[in-house]
């Protein structure tokens, strides 16, 4: 017979924690990881969650926060800022996704835009590139087989889906049409 669900469970916050404690990880090791978590309600991801890295060698390892990334914000299921960043004075900021992500296909090419003056002259825009409009919704998709809480943006390809590592804890896959791999990263509710 399998394990039991609690044995089961702690083996995946083990391999999770493994995981950030190596430093980075293989994307087919994240995979794993990801398909061994339990998928979420969207009412779970209510609320404002702290973004951090989850490193697999992706080209977009890093670029987040080196522009000052803070996180998500969840405020309904039908108004969800997905880019929130800190400014200069420390305020935090939603930034339209529209403005800030058409870079993306750019990384692989231009080397530059992963440095940190990039990053600090992202942060310097970010007043330009803000905006108080709901950029996304939480919806019940099925990826890699599971249903989860996925938050769906309202103008761009991408889909970023959330699996439950505890109760405050997500690691969260970017999927962008076009993008060869997906990208990884991790949210902590705030209190």
């Amino acid at each position: 017979m399998g394990a039991s669900s609690k044995e089961t469970q702690g083996m995946q916050e083990i391999s999770f924690a493994a995981a950030q404690a190596h430093g980075e990880v293989t994307c087919d090791d994240a995979l794993a990881i990801f398909d061994a978590l339990e998928p979420v309600e969207t009412d779970f991801m209510l609320g404002a969650w702290k973004g951090e890295g989850f490193d697999t060698g992706h080209p977009m390892d890093g670029m987040l926060e080196r522009c000052h990334w803070h996180g998500k914000r969840f405020e309904t299921t039908e108004h969800v800022h997905p880019l929130v960043f800190r400014k200069r004075n420390g305020e935090l900021a939603s930034v339209k996704p529209l403005l800030a992500m058409p870079g993306l296909g750019l990384l692989d090419k231009w080397a530059f835009l992963k440095s940190a003056a990039v990053g600090t002259a992202f942060q310097i825009l970010i007043p330009l590139l803000a905006g108080n409009r709901s950029a996304a919704r939480l919806r019940m998709t099925t990826y890699r087989g599971k249903p989860s809480a996925t938050m769906v943006y309202d103008n761009l390809p991408i889909n970023d889906v959330f699996r439950k590592v505890d109760e405050d804890t997500v690691l969260g896959v970017m999927d962008l049409k076009g993008m060869k791999k997906p990208f990884f990263f991790v949210l902590r509710r705030e209190k």
